[in-house]
Formats: C-alpha cells, sequence, structure tokens
C-alpha cells in the first residue's frame, strides 16, 4: 500500500500538488467562517437532569434565569431616592434593545433584602432574554451591558457586570485576541526553530505543506459540523497546535528519512517509494493512534469536548494525508534541492554518536536507570494525590478583567447568591402540599442553604418566617417549583456538594428534577468524571491494538500504555503543584487561585499527551524494530534505534513544546493550563521517557519485546501491510 502511494506522489507530483493547493484555497476560504460562529460555552452536559429542569421551568413556568446581571454600587444607601432614580435610568435604556425581554431590579421587585449588598450601598438588576442563540443573547448582553456603563457615568454610580453573558463574552473575546497573540509568538518561534533543524530553508517549507494541508481542512470540518451543532471557540487552539506540531513532526521525520535514501540512491523516485515506504509507514501508525485517542473525546457529552474531538480528529488525518502525499510530492520534485539556501550543514546521523553512547549507558545501568526514574516521576505526581477538580468561571480571566472584578465584588459584598438559586421542580407537586412543605423544611436544614421559597412562603432553618409575595410565580397549574438560597458561589466544588446533599433528600415525587447553576456544574462535573473510565478504555484499547498492528509485539503496546500512564500522572503532579497549590503562578503570568483545576482542560490535556506520546514511542519503535527484522539483536537494536531517531525526536518535542508553551502568555487561566500542560508532559515524555525508562525496560525484556502468542502471530502477519 505504502508502495503504491510513494510511487503516485513520485510520478504524478505536479498533479497531487495541483490538487494539494487547491483543497487548500478552497477549505482556507469555508472552514474562516467558522471562527466567529464559535462559542465559549459548551461545559454543560445536555441530557442531565438539570438541563431537564431548565427545560421544564421554560415549557412550563415562561422562567428564564437572567442572562445578564447587574450590580449598581451607589456609593449611598440604595433607597436614597437620587439611587433609585439612576437603576430606573439604566433599566429604560436596557428594556428597549433588541433582543431583551425583560429587565427586573431590587427596586422594582420590591426591595427585598436579599437583592441588597451587605453594606446597603449597592443592589441587583437582571436582564431576561427573548428567545435566541446563545451568540445572540450574548451580543445583546454586550450591548446591555454598554447602556449600563454609560447611563451609570452620567448618574455617577458605578455598575459591575456578571452573569452568564458577561462571562461569555469576556472569556470568548479574550480567548480570540490572546490565540492571535500566542500564534503571532509560536509561528515565528517555530519557523526560527524548523530552519535551525531542519538546516536549510528549502527543507523548511516541508512542515508548512504539511500544517497548510491540515489547518484550514480541519477548519472546514468544524464549519460543517457548525451547521448541526455547537462548537467551542476552545477548538481554534487544538487545530492550530496540533496542525503546526504534527507538521513539524511528520515533515521532520519525512524530511531526515529522504535525505537519508537520497545519499543512498542516486533515483531520487526510488528514494520518495522508500521514505514512504518507511517513514510513511510510521507516520500512517502514529496518525492513526492520535486520532483513534482524540476521538474519544466524541464519549463526552460536553460539546466543548466534543468539538476537539472533532478537530483533534480532522487535523490529525489531514496532517496524515499531507505528509503522506504532497509533501513526498514536493520531494519529487525538488530531489537534491532540498539543500538549497543552507542555514547549517546538516550532517548525515552517524551510527554512533550522544545516542548511541546514552542509551548504550543507561541499559548497562539498566535498573539503577529504571529505580531513579520510577522515584522522580513519583516524585513529580506526589501533589497528585491531592487534585480537586472543577469547572471553570469568570476567575479563569485575569483579576483586573471587569468581568473577573464583578464576580469578586459579589462575592464580598452579597451574603447569598440570589441570581443563583437552587431550582426545584415539582410536576404535580400542588395535590401534595403537605408533603411538599416538609421537603422544603428538611432543605432548609441543609447546610449553606440561607431559605427556601415555596408558593406559599419563605422557609428558613426548618421554619416559616414569612409569606413569599411573588408565590404565583412559583405555581403552573398542578406543578410547582421551589427556590433554594445559599450563601456558596454555584460553580465550586462546595456548590456541587450542596447539589448532591440537596438530591440526597427524598423528594415528594420521583419526577422532581434539581436545576439551577450549581446543579449544571455538578451534572457537568458528573459528566465528565463519569465518562472517563470508558475514555481511558477506549485509548488503552485503540493504541494496544494499533501497536500491536505496528510492531506484531503484546509486550510493547502494553509498556508503551503504562509509561504513557506514568508521564501523565506526573504532569497531573505538577499541574496541581502550581495551578491549585499556586506555586510558580507568577512565573507563568499570575492568574487567580481557585483552589482546583479544570475537570475538561485536564481531560483535554491526558487525551492531547497521549496521542502525542505515541507520536514519539512509533517514531522510536519503528527504527528499532527495522533493525530488529534485518537481524540485530535487541539491545543492539534499541541502541542504534535510538540513534537514528533522537535527533528527530528531540527536535520534534521541543518544536511542538514551543507553539503549545505561546499558550502560557494568555490571561486566560484555561489556556494557560492546557499551554503548560501539553508542553511539560511532551518534553518530560520525550527526556525521562523515550531516553531513560523505554530503552532500559526494554533492554530487560529482551527477547520477549517481540513475543506474541501463535494466533495473534499469524493474525499480524495476515494484516501486516508495509507495500
Amino acid at each position: 500500500m505504502f508502495r503504491r502511494i510513494g510511487l503516485l506522489a513520485a510520478r504524478r507530483a505536479t498533479l497531487v500538488l495541483a490538487l494539494g493547493l487547491l483543497f487548500i484555497v478552497v477549505t482556507a476560504a469555508l472552514g474562516s467562517r467558522v471562527i466567529p460562529q464559535m462559542s465559549s460555552a459548551g461545559y454543560d452536559d445536555p441530557s442531565s437532569g438539570s438541563a431537564r429542569a431548565f427545560a421544564y421551568l421554560r415549557d412550563h413556568f415562561g422562567q428564564r434565569d437572567p442572562w445578564s446581571t447587574i450590580v449598581i454600587d451607589c456609593r449611598q444607601s440604595v433607597d436614597a431616592p437620587a439611587c433609585a432614580a439612576a437603576a430606573d435610568g439604566i433599566a429604560r435604556a436596557i428594556a428597549p434593545m433588541a433582543g431583551v425581554q425583560q429587565v427586573t431590579s431590587y427596586w422594582t421587585l420590591g426591595r427585598p433584602a436579599q437583592l441588597r449588598s451587605i453594606d446597603g450601598r449597592a443592589a441587583y438588576l437582571f436582564v431576561y432574554m427573548k428567545d435566541g442563540t446563545i451568540e445572540q443573547w450574548n451580543h445583546s448582553s454586550e450591548l446591555a451591558g454598554q447602556a449600563a456603563v454609560r447611563q451609570a457615568r452620567m448618574t455617577g454610580v458605578k455598575v459591575y457586570l456578571s452573569g452568564s453573558g458577561a462571562i461569555f463574552n469576556g472569556i470568548n473575546g479574550r480567548v480570540k485576541h490572546d490565540i492571535a497573540f500566542a500564534e503571532s509568538l509560536a509561528i515565528p518561534i517555530s519557523v526560527l526553530l524548523t530552519v535551525i533543524v531542519f538546516g536549510s530553508l528549502v527543507a523548511s517549507l516541508a512542515p508548512m505543506v504539511v500544517a497548510l494541508f491540515a489547518i484550514p481542512g480541519a477548519l472546514f470540518t468544524l464549519w460543517i459540523v457548525r451547521m448541526f451543532t455547537d462548537v467551542s471557540v476552545f477548538g481554534l487552539n487544538l487545530v492550530t497546535g496540533l496542525g503546526i506540531g504534527l507538521g513539524i513532526d511528520y515533515a521532520l521525520l519525512i524530511v531526515s528519512r529522504f535525505r537519508e535514501e537520497a545519499l543512498a540512491h542516486d533515483d531520487i523516485e526510488a528514494a520518495v517509494v522508500r521514505t514512504v515506504e518507511t517513514a510513511g509507514r510510521t507516520v500512517f501508525f502514529s496518525g492513526l493512534t492520535v486520532a483513534l485517542t482524540l476521538a474519544s473525546m466524541w464519549l463526552f457529552p460536553l460539546y466543548f469536548l466534543k468539538t476537539f474531538a472533532w478537530a483533534g480528529v480532522f487535523t490529525v488525518l489531514l496532517a496524515i494525508v499531507g505528509a503522506l502525499l504532497p509533501l513526498p510530492a514536493l520531494l519529487a520534485l525538488i530531489g537534491h534541492r532540498i539543500e538549497r539556501l543552507p542555514i547549517r550543514k546538516v550532517k548525515p546521523v552517524a551510527d554512533h554518536g550522544l545516542w548511541f553512547r546514552v542509551s548504550g549507558l543507561v541499559m548497562k545501568r539498566r535498573w539503577t536507570v529504571v529505580v531513579l526514574t520510577l522515584a522522580l516521576l513519583a516524585l513529580f505526581a506526589a501533589p497528585a494525590l491531592h487534585l480537586v477538580t472543577g469547572q471553570p468561571d469568570e476567575r479563569v480571566l485575569p483579576k483586573n478583567d471587569p468581568v473577573a472584578v464583578a464576580g469578586q465584588y459579589i462575592r464580598t459584598h452579597f451574603e447569598s447568591r440570589e441570581s443563583a438559586p437552587v431550582e426545584i421542580v415539582i410536576p404535580g407537586g400542588g395535590r401534595l402540599t403537605a408533603a411538599v412543605d416538609a421537603y422544603a423544611a428538611r432543605l432548609s436544614v441543609l447546610p449553606h442553604i440561607v431559605r427556601v421559597l415555596t408558593p406559599s412562603s419563605v422557609v428558613v432553618a426548618g421554619r416559616v418566617v414569612a409569606p413569599n409575595p411573588a408565590g404565583a410565580q412559583f405555581i403552573a397549574g398542578n406543578d410547582i417549583r421551589l427556590n433554594a438560597i445559599s450563601d456558596v458561589d454555584a460553580r465550586t466544588p462546595t456548590g456541587e456538594a450542596l447539589i448532591v446533599s440537596v438530591r440526597a433528600i427524598t423528594p415528594p415525587t420521583t419526577s422532581t428534577m434539581v436545576g439551577g447553576s450549581a446543579a449544571v456544574y455538578t451534572d457537568s462535573q458528573h459528566g465528565v468524571l463519569d465518562h472517563v473510565p470508558s475514555a481511558l478504555l477506549w485509548i488503552a484499547l485503540m493504541t494496544m491494538i494499533v501497536l500491536f498492528l505496528f510492531t506484531g509485539s503484546v509486550l510493547l503496546p502494553i509498556k508503551a500504555v503504562l509509561l504513557n500512564l506514568l508521564s501523565l500522572m506526573a504532569t497531573f503532579g505538577v499541574i496541581t503543584w502550581i495551578f491549585q497549590d499556586g506555586h510558580l503562578a507568577n512565573l507563568l503570568g499570575g492568574f487567580t487561585l481557585r483552589g482546583y483545576v479544570d475537570t475538561s482542560q485536564l481531560v483535554l490535556i491526558v487525551i492531547v499527551v497521549f496521542g502525542l506520546s505515541m507520536d514519539y514511542e512509533l517514531f522510536l519503535l519503528s527504527r528499532i524494530k527495522e533493525l530488529h527484522d534485518q537481524g540485530a539483536e535487541t539491545g543492539d537494536a534499541v541502541q542504534l534505534g535510538l540513534q537514528r531517531s533522537g535527533r528527530i525526536i528531540t527536535a520534534a518535542a521541543l518544536i511542538l513544546a514551543a507553539v503549545f508553551s505561546s499558550f502560557i502568555t494568555s490571561g486566560v487561566t484555561s489556556m494557560k493550563l492546557i499551554g503548560f500542560g501539553v508542553s511539560f508532559a511532551i518534553l518530560l515524555d520525550a527526556s525521562i521517557v523515550r531516553a531513560l525508562l523505554v530503552p532500559a525496560l526494554m533492554r530487560i525484556a529482551g527477547r520477549w519485546n517481540w513475543w506474541a502468542p501463535r494466533p495473534l502471530r499469524a493474525l499480524h502477519q495476515r494484516l501486516h501491510f508495509t507495500h
């Protein structure tokens, strides 16, 4: 198969490149349309109990949560006439705007004390949106916020903009700006490193062929996906990072092998064909492993992670195509001119060099190396023992961002979270008045519950303290709802614990639903964590199957999976130490400590890093197996294989780490986490794992590295395609 691909690329080089250029132009023109359509949402589970509660409240009670929450700080009593007039002016400025359904506030709702700040100088104003998409709500929310700021300046009050709309707009705007800035750093750095590594300006164009084939094509697929479902703006990170990174990885492997074959053959066509047969085969299996690993994110219900599955899988598949067809076609056309415009002399890889000596020393002291390396990885992993995971909120933004400032103001100046109650829907509850009252009383004594609002009363600490003046809004036919007001942030582990406590109380009916921001947060957490085992099982099985097809060994795939898990645990430990505990935070540009690490980002790091680590595993194993198949003993094959692939792996890891580390410059903590986590894991894997643990363990295993039961060995021989 690979021989036929090589012949096609070599003999029809001009046609292949022309079709490739046409593909790039068309997909770039269409794929760019998806960027303004992407959303910063996607962290919620649409099939969860909280989602059903939201739909029921919308359809039966006509309720919507406020999309924008505005705090008006009057700098005097909120009950002063001037303050009330200022709030009325802000409400009148917002109410007629397109997309706005209703504006309510402390002043229009009867001035309830719970909507007033602790010091009595600030109060809430809520903006509700008409039917529409999240993008339309966000646009209306942004315009409403601008109107509120203008009106506030005229009246001398201060406003703080918060709520879902402000948070989404803040994160969206910051991410798009930060991606552009990160790319302005990553692209020149990666180009410079690529030129240095490839040695000539002509050779350094090779990664661009793969990246330009993969990135627009992946954006094009996201544009198509966007026609049917939402896609997350964070998918741009992965498309860019993977497209550039894999472009460099695969081009480095292909070009290095082409140079080697071109020295051995005067016939360029033969060199191209042999390159595709060897390095191309490695790229195919490597990319297949990465794509299958990234596909595991389809198992999660959050479209934030599903976007990464779409983006990642198609970026990788297109990078494979770019490396197997357009790039070999380009090499066939330029031939030995690949060395034109040299920056430095690229010497052929000697059989006895640095990596040969390193691997020889490692295998000689194999048990010592294994023990010391495992101890180091365990030291790195230790902080992960107290890892706490959670979902992002406005605190992922820089501390001085207006939305982050508003969130902090609300936390410190308001006693309870009126804009984010626990919403409890009880279908048919109107016939069960006594049971509902008893249920409300039990809810009201839970830790962190300030009071419970029922259709008839306000319940505090198990006792009715007042009638509910808005009781009519809590009834829809025979259906009723309750609001449990808490004193904790909804989107925190404490808010999650509160929802677990609420759901642990036996409700009046089995159809009772628990919703609200804290429930959405909890269901999102469980929507990720509950699917982690199945995702890990998928990744492990797919990896072992592909590695078995590549090597014919049972032990090598198991070893690769276990080493990747060790590397990931070490990465998790360092992430916990920095992003949860706060060490070295200033070195990474500073960020707000929340006491936990983003769950979805950790899952993303696991899956991306696992896939990329398999890249380097296959780069190394391809040379070792090739030498072993030619008759070399395992120790000699490992030593010479590492010598011939070590430079490629090191260079690829350095460039890929440079690309992802550019995201550390972002002001959004989630992007910092991705940038640092992926970069650290790649460097750790390329150094500690590939250079030390792999040769040591392969030397210990000896001939058992290549063992497989007879039925599997026979299956591999039937399926093993090299041509």
